[in-house]
């Protein structure tokens, strides 16, 4: 299941699925529970774009 999590794909679709989530959920869902959707779904996808940018590093090309 880790690796499945951490792979490109996967990282890339939760961020930009969850920050789409985050963006709407406010403006859908009335209330206290639309700003809660919207915090949950940002600390995602915050943590998936972490680990896009800290995994980019790591992936250098040798020769």
């Amino acid at each position: 299941m880790k690796k499945l999590l951490s792979s490109r794909p996967t990282l890339w679709f939760l961020f930009l699925f969850n920050l789409s989530v985050a963006a709407v959920a406010p403006f859908a869902i009335e209330g206290s529970q639309g700003v809660m959707t919207a915090v949950g779904m940002g600390v995602v996808s915050l943590g998936a774009g972490v680990s896009l940018i800290r995994d980019r590093g790591g992936k250098a090309v040798t020769r």
